[in-house]
């Protein structure tokens, strides 16, 4: 059972480490890296204690860097390991596994484990990251591996035993398997990175509590009082000047910190054994097998159904194929080619629409309704603007997901290969998501037009453009849902908080009522860089296939 175990976890883990998700996040670690452990001139920082920070020693850049790796690869690490169950559903190995005696908890723990593997690799990485910056800042040439890999131990694994444990439940629990479960994370984890390093945060938090007292206690023994200095500070921060330096020589590590961390790998266990409860490990005798589509189910909004991969058999339901395709016996069936008028453009964005919004359910709609009547009842037009627009422009965030992705994961990217103009198809299918842009956001534009809000008007327009060129180049690089969510969130997150250089919406104003975000131009030459590498790698992909 155990050899059996270890294998099926090495397998996985081999598999997952292949994908091009996990190069990304992997190279986003190690530039977080980089920028963690600014040089002394830069002009940020992303861990100080108001005017110092500790010189670059082993101790400190691996605390640095195990804290920023923490934060992010619990976001961008859940969103790689995220398919470990879907995966063997779509591939059929789900069902060899069922007819094998290996138990549903070794199941699970397998993959709990495979998870684990694959993030702790991302932390190998960030560790060899740590080594080289501090070779690199040259402020103290000793590595001393202990003080170096402390911190990824007691502070970055816990938290990755966590991150690995909910993407397995998240998975196992049918209502969050789908795309909600994606969105749902996000706000779970802003909810542990900013409360988990309050000083009452429960098991130690993300380890930042432990870290201060620390700091606090060294800068007290070097005459500096941390009282007056300012507060601890982990995030990118921008810096006037360079920080004063004080030697840092580790934090100790309290019984009570180490128990705590253990506890929360305990936890972590438990959580991923906890769906043996119900899970039926692709068994079709036990009720309620997983439905998944086989590939991302990210792509309906939660409670509906997502399509079924489009097959050419007599007895697939019609319902699940895209628009404009019937099965071949059903082509053989009629004896003429039925006629079709009117414009054929017009007919192929009616049908990239019907096909974007398929599934949809009704409550989804009343909701955009909602906004809608909420919006021209709110007067002032900073109202619109600062909530109800973002709302409004977070509500289809799993449809626009769809975008670039539902040929792939539907079987149909061979079949519109053959299409005679691959960039129609695509400016069609690019004008579906802005057409569901539109109508999302159509009670923030109108009040906005009955407040004569002229500067909003043209923000909202470039926001309308810029989302759907965001989902479908993302869609058409990764070939599935998960990588727009994640991307998508912390935009609209930042935009929420008052972030402005994030703002690509228009809904931070400055103090004469002006937008305060991207300028309207960035913003269009995003979207048009990004809809040009689409057709381009589009073209690319028909040169090559030709």
């Amino acid at each position: 059972m155990l050899q059996s175990l270890l294998r099926l976890a090495l397998g996985d883990f081999w598999d997952r480490v292949r994908r091009p998700a996990y190069a990304v996040i992997l190279i986003a670690a190690v530039g977080l890296g980089y920028l963690a452990t600014p040089a002394k001139e830069a002009g940020w920082v992303v861990v100080q204690i108001g005017t110092y920070r500790g010189t670059y020693n082993s101790a400190y850049i691996g605390m640095v860097v195990a804290l920023a790796g923490t934060v992010w690869l619990s976001l961008g690490g859940f969103y790689v390991v995220r398919n470990a169950i879907a995966r063997d559903e779509s591939t059929g190995v789900g069902r060899l596994l069922a007819a094998t005696p290996l138990r549903t908890w070794a199941y699970l723990l397998a993959k709990f484990l495979s998870s684990v593997l694959v993030l702790c690799s991302m932390l190998g990485v960030l560790v060899v990251t740590a080594v080289v910056m501090q070779w690199a800042r040259a402020e103290s040439m000793t590595v001393d591996p202990v003080q170096l890999l402390s911190p990824f131990i007691v502070i970055a694994l816990p938290l990755m035993a966590f991150t690995a444990a909910a993407a397995l439940l998240f998975e196992a629990i049918p209502l969050l398997r789908a795309g909600l479960g994606n969105v749902l994370w996000f706000f779970v984890w802003a909810f542990i990175a900013i409360g988990g390093q309050s000083p009452n945060a429960p098991l130690g938090g993300i380890g930042v509590a432990s870290v201060v007292r620390s700091l606090a206690a060294d800068m007290t023994a070097q005459g500096v009082d941390p009282q007056h200095v300012g507060e601890f500070s982990l995030g990118l921060t921008v810096v006037d000047k360079p920080l004063k330096t004080f030697l840092w020589h580790g934090f100790d590590l309290s019984p009570g910190f180490l128990l705590g961390r253990c506890a929360l790998v305990v936890i972590a266990l438990a959580l991923a054994l906890f769906p043996a409860l119900w899970f039926p490990r692709f068994d079709p005798a036990r009720a309620g097998a997983l439905a998944t589509s086989g590939t991302d189910s990210g792509s309906t909004p939660e409670g509906t159904a997502t399509p079924a991969p489009v097959t050419w058999d007599d007895h697939t339901s019609t319902q699940a194929r895209p628009a404009g395709f019937t099965t071949m016996s059903q082509a053989s069936a009629s004896a003429s080619p039925s006629v079709r008028y009117g414009n054929p453009a017009l007919r192929l964005l009616l049908g990239e629409v019907r096909i974007l919004i398929q599934g949809t359910p009704r409550w989804w709609w009343a909701g955009v309704l909602l906004l809608t009547v909420v919006a021209q009842m709110v007067t002032p037009a900073t109202g619109v603007t600062r909530i109800l627009l973002p709302l409004a422009w977070i509500w289809p965030v799993l449809i626009w997901s769809r975008l670039g992705t539902q040929r792939h994961e539907h079987g149909v990217e061979a079949i519109l290969g053959a299409y005679p103009s691959a960039r129609i198809r695509l400016a069609a299918e690019w004008a579906a998501g802005f057409a569901l842009t539109a109508v999302a956001g159509i009670g923030p534009a109108l009040r906005m037009c009955t407040g004569i809000d002229t500067q909003g008007l043209v923000h909202w327009l470039c926001g309308a453009l810029f989302i759907p060129s965001f989902a479908l180049v993302l869609g058409t690089l990764s070939r599935t849902h998960r990588l727009f969510q994640f991307a998508y969130l912390p935009l609209w997150y930042g935009t929420v908080n008052g972030i402005a250089p994030v703002d690509f919406m228009g809904a931070i104003r400055a103090d004469d009522g002006s937008p305060a975000g991207m300028p309207p131009a960035l913003v269009l030459l995003s979207a048009a860089a990004m809809l040009g590498f689409v057709f381009l790698s589009s073209a690319a992909r028909r040169t090559m296939t030709s």
